[in-house]
């Protein structure tokens, strides 16, 4: 009759082959998709902003400027960003792929049919599931006016849109600066709860950057380069007819 200190060792024993043969025999981790790896790269590529003096040493003040608007469009592309910023369906998630339940923006930007407040209340809510950690919310939680969509435009245009009182709801330059500087609801992305990757930097530093490109002259990108990922079918159409031909 075997003691009980004599059956533990034989069963860690046991249990230290079973995990060895498991190693041993464990295949290869799968190399992450070319979704995942665009995702990680994107995050890596844009965990920091630059303080607007970095860009002092550039002489030609339109060159600095451009400059200046290339640092901020690493907040303005982001998903925390840009994912409410849709043609017609906003998008979930640093990959991101269109929000579900498939919502539209409906007439204020509040949701047709199923309302945002149906979800997203007044703060971040833990939920605590293994795809969705928590459920943003906000005061003043929205989206974009249609006028002012970024996904599937590129940097270029983007600019042109925040400089035109047509589609920026009538804000000044100066108007622009303190919104990127100070509104409650940009600053969400950097306090996007658990589960989200903030955006680049700090909105105190965006605000700078953003005064400065003001300081600057305001100028814009050439046109053309990388557009905003998108999944919306309705931004797709529109960036389609802005895609200039020959």
């Amino acid at each position: 009759m075997r003691t009980s200190s004599e059956i533990l060792a034989v069963a860690a024993a046991s249990l230290a082959v079973l995990v060895a043969v498991r190693v041993a025999t464990a295949a290869p981790a799968d190399p992450p998709s070319p979704t995942a790896a665009a995702v990680l790269n994107e995050m890596r590529q844009t965990v920091s902003l630059k303080p607007a003096s970095a860009f002092g040493g550039i002489a030609d003040p339109k060159a600095r400027s451009v400059a200046l608007f290339r640092e901020m469009g690493k907040v303005i592309t982001h998903p925390r960003c840009a994912n409410c910023h849709p043609a017609e369906h906003p998008a979930q998630g640093n990959d991101r792929h269109l929000h579900m339940p498939l919502v539209s923006r409906g007439p204020d930007g509040h949701g047709e049919g199923l309302p945002c407040a149906s979800c997203h209340t007044g703060g971040n809510v833990w939920v605590g599931g293994t795809r969705i950690v928590t459920i943003p919310g906000h005061p003043n939680w929205g989206l974009a006016p249609a006028s002012m969509a970024w996904q599937g435009k590129t940097l270029a245009e983007i600019c042109a849109q925040l400089k035109d009182p047509a589609r920026n709801g009538g804000r000044t330059l100066a108007q622009i600066q303190d919104h990127m500087a100070h509104d409650d609801l940009v600053g969400w992305g950097w306090n996007p709860g658990a589960g989200r990757t903030p955006a680049p930097g700090t909105q105190a530093q965006l605000g700078e950057l953003t005064q400065a490109w003001i300081d600057t002259g305001a100028v814009c990108p050439a046109p053309g380069g990388t557009r905003v990922p998108t999944h919306d079918p309705a931004a797709k159409t529109a960036a389609v007819r802005l895609t200039p031909v020959g």
